[in-house]
């Protein structure tokens, strides 16, 4: 008999994973100051999602469906970033309260705010699960929950904070992606990081049983490098196998198999969508 995934365990490793990754990215701190990951790539960031959003999408429909449905409700926004989804609650909402630890996304969404004239969004410098927020209607949290080890303990803070409801946005790897037959080559399992999968059973387990709206396919770009070289090294980043050779034969075939060429740069396949999660609390 096939047994189950202890699928909070596999977040863990997961986010662990995905941290080791990210941390091999993370400039040195300037002495005396803590380390802002963002500091330099904030505007790129806010300008990748922009281009992202250009296209319709469902998650945001669903938003602005719920807060018209909510007149004069606060929503909570989980590591808010430059801000995307506190701007476009803003002219729904009561108040939006933008939380987020980096100074540099800040900046960018104090920028908008202050362009766009925007008086109902506060901005609150802190990490989740352990800011201090009072409640609000709505608690939102998109893409923000990856490197959070403990994602029962994010789930149960979100739940003791919302008055109406919880939303999470999350990715959902595709099953046939490149990610995903590196990992079962890698792990033995096709994830390689926290995603919507993941989440999805170990909300069931907690007895939390939420709706769920998948935004379209191709919504999200494929990622690119400069050359087969820097994929070769982005992929095994990923998988956090740093020096480890074993893999590479299957890995280099994988891309070879995969990459495209797009003027100079090689550009990786979608990997991925997004899935909207959405839960009354009690």
């Amino acid at each position: 008999m096939e047994r189950l995934t202890h699928w909070q365990t596999l977040w863990k490793q997961l986010s662990e994973i995905q941290s080791q990754a990210f941390s091999q990215k993370k400039q040195k701190p300037t002495k005396g100051k803590p380390d802002d990951f963002w500091k330099n790539k904030a505007r790129r960031y806010d300008k990748m999602v922009e281009d992202r959003w250009s296209k319709p999408d469902s998650s945001r429909d669903f938003l602005i469906s719920k807060l018209q449905e909510n007149p004069g409700s606060t929503l909570l926004d989980i590591g808010a970033g430059t801000g995307k989804w506190s701007l476009l609650a803003s002219s729904h909402t009561a108040k939006v309260t933008a939380l987020d630890p980096s100074p540099a996304m800040q900046q960018v969404l104090r920028e908008k705010i202050k362009d766009e004239k925007i008086t109902n969004i506060d901005i609150i410098t802190g990490t989740w699960p352990e800011a201090a927020i009072a409640p609000h209607d709505y608690v939102l949290a998109s893409h923000s929950m990856y490197e959070v080890k403990g994602f029962e303990r994010f789930v149960n803070k979100m739940t003791a904070t919302a008055t109406k409801a919880c939303i999470m946005v999350l990715r959902v790897p595709f099953a046939d992606s490149i990610m995903a037959k590196a990992a079962t080559r890698v792990f033995g399992q096709p994830y390689d990081s926290p995603n919507f999968q993941v989440a999805y059973n170990i909300l069931l387990a907690m007895d939390i049983y939420p709706d769920v709206i998948m935004e379209a396919d191709r919504s999200w770009p494929g990622w690119n490098n400069d050359s087969f070289e820097a994929a070769l090294d982005e992929l095994k980043n990923r998988l956090a196998l740093g020096g480890n050779t074993e893999h590479d034969a299957f890995l280099i075939d994988l891309l070879k198999e995969n990459l495209t060429r797009k003027g100079d740069r090689v550009v990786w396949p979608a990997g991925n969508r997004s899935a909207l999660v959405y839960w009354e609390v009690r």
